[in-house]
């Protein structure tokens, strides 16, 4: 496995290029899995006559759950692929988590009324919660190689 010397010049860069790096491929994956699997829960909600809209006004709490999986299983399978240990990636699914149940405790006490408050509170807290996963495990986030994992 290949290390990176953070004693040469330019170390500390190639470190923070490649933390940096790793982060916007997980918020990109993140938010593309969002698209995509938005659109086919749209699909899956249409055929049981409910819509986003529907559970935006009539389930808050189910559509928070519902977009945090569309977010959070995409990027769960490219960092499996990418090489990241169950244990690595579960603790990066937990950054989505939580937020989302932290929104969702937020409405049901009715602390926060307005869902488009809650959902940018959400998606604010899994980035930079997301953010803290990396910088507590920065050898996991700056450049270490990763083997590719087999998806059997």
């Amino acid at each position: 496995m290949d290390t990176i010397q953070h004693n040469k010049p330019g170390a500390m860069r190639t470190v923070n290029r490649h933390f940096i790096r790793h982060y916007a491929q997980m918020v990109f994956v993140m938010f593309l899995g969002m698209s995509a699997l938005g659109l086919a829960a749209g699909w899956a909600l249409g055929a049981i006559d409910s819509s986003w809209a529907e559970l935006r006004d009539d389930a808050p709490a189910a559509m928070l759950l519902l977009m945090a999986a569309t977010m959070t299983v995409p990027m769960a399978v490219g960092m499996r692929r990418m090489g990241h240990s169950w244990r690595v990636t579960n603790e990066m699914n937990a950054s989505m988590i939580l937020p989302t149940l932290a929104a969702i405790a937020l409405g049901a006490a009715g602390l926060v009324d307005d869902i488009d408050t809650l959902l940018l509170g959400e998606h604010v807290a899994m980035l930079l919660a997301m953010f803290g996963v990396m910088v507590a495990r920065p050898e996991e986030y700056s450049g270490h190689a990763h083997h590719a994992v087999a998806m059997a």
